[in-house]
């Protein structure tokens, strides 16, 4: 297994649409079990492929009751309503308020290459939502307020210059 870098706020890949995974092999799996590990070492409770440079629709997740991978996972169904703070391994230090649906229903690939279907709410659902957007090529400061924007771009400027 392998600890992948983070890809951070800025690189061209985490703006990008990842391609389907067209089948679960053995380099997906590999990918999937490197991501895990590379979310763990961050540490992190999801991942997207595209964090990590890698343009496949892939993303991984845990928390205290549940851990996952997925392939191609696409939301079929969603409810309610929460606004809770996020945070993001590609945007360190970060953390805003954000509204997410309270309960979705997310459809892909397992590792077996079975078709699954999840039923997830509160923290997993938000995770779920927050790594789905991440392969659609969309930060979690995509969905604040203007406002908001341009206060995390601000920030965002300033730790950029604080490292060069």
């Amino acid at each position: 297994m392998a600890i992948f870098p983070v890809r951070l706020f800025g690189d061209p890949v985490l703006r990008e649409r990842a391609w389907e995974v067209p089948k679960i092999d053995n380099s997906i799996r590999k990918l999937m079990q490197d991501m895990v590990e590379t979310m763990q070492a961050a540490p992190g409770v999801g991942l997207a492929a595209n964090q990590v440079g890698v343009l496949r629709r892939v993303i991984v997740w845990q928390n205290d009751l549940e851990r996952g991978a997925l392939a191609n996972p696409v939301i079929v169904e969603r409810a309610g309503q929460v606004e809770d703070e996020e945070g993001c391994l590609s945007l360190p230090g970060l953390t805003y308020p954000v509204e997410r649906a309270q309960w979705v229903r997310v459809e892909g690939l397992d590792a077996r290459d079975g078709v699954v279907s999840l039923e997830a709410s509160d923290l997993t659902a938000r995770i779920l939502q927050h790594e789905i957007d991440h392969i659609d090529g969309v930060l979690f400061i995509d969905r604040l307020s203007a406002e908001l924007q341009r206060e995390a771009r601000r920030v965002l400027r300033e730790q950029t210059l604080k490292q060069a």
